[in-house]
């Protein structure tokens, strides 16, 4: 699929969904103790390699970065979607937020203690993750953990009505572990650890931990 393509069809889909998907997703992390068992673990590992700021990629309405910053990390988010900027300034007035896409990820090189990616990556094509993944190594610092969150499978969703029942274009790439962690491999990450979760009755998750 054309770059320019799923990438403006992702930005169009959340812009629409923003408002919707925030009401949803606000209080989202309560009824899950695993993921914020995840999000405590990798806060501390940033804090035990001396801290500094951490890029919440693929943020959406950003309780994420609110949740992360809660934990006492200095958490910023980006995402692709203007809506979902706007929606994440609202709701976390505290916190930065800017727009961005992962493909072309506007930070400097080692300028960031930690990233985390929460099912953001979802939406990335299987052609376009090395270089995604590619842009997280390099602005990671040298011993900065990353955290993925996506969902588990083999397969392609195409996902044409969202949250509030509003239109979306999307495809969502459902993928292995084990692919992924060789994918960080490749990519020059350690993998420290995987963990697949029963987040949804349709579809497992599964959290990466990985380390430039």
């Amino acid at each position: 699929m054309n770059a320019d393509r799923w990438l403006a069809d992702t930005r169009t889909s959340y812009d629409t969904v923003a408002v919707s998907y925030a009401d949803r997703m606000r209080d989202a992390l309560d009824a899950e103790p695993y993921l914020r068992a995840c999000l405590a673990l990798f806060a501390g590992s940033v804090r035990a390699a001396g801290g500094g700021p951490v890029a919440d990629v693929g943020c959406g309405p950003g309780h994420v970065t609110a949740h992360l910053s809660r934990l006492g990390v200095d958490a910023f988010g980006i995402d692709i979607s203007p809506g979902m900027i706007e929606v994440a300034r609202r709701d976390h007035p505290g916190l930065r937020f800017e727009v961005g896409s992962m493909t072309d990820l506007g930070l400097a090189d080692a300028s960031v203690a930690g990233l985390l990616a929460f099912w953001s990556l979802i939406h990335v094509p299987d052609a376009a993750v090395p270089a995604v993944l590619g842009h997280f190594r390099r602005v990671l610092r040298p011993g900065g953990p990353l955290l993925l969150g996506f969902h588990v499978g083999d397969e392609t969703r195409r996902k044409t009505e969202g949250y509030g029942g509003h239109p979306m274009n999307v495809h969502v790439h459902l993928r292995r572990p084990d692919r992924v962690a060789a994918r960080l491999g490749d990519a020059g990450f350690t993998v420290e650890a995987q963990l697949v979760l029963d987040l949804d009755e349709r579809v497992p998750g599964a959290v990466l931990f990985g380390r430039r």
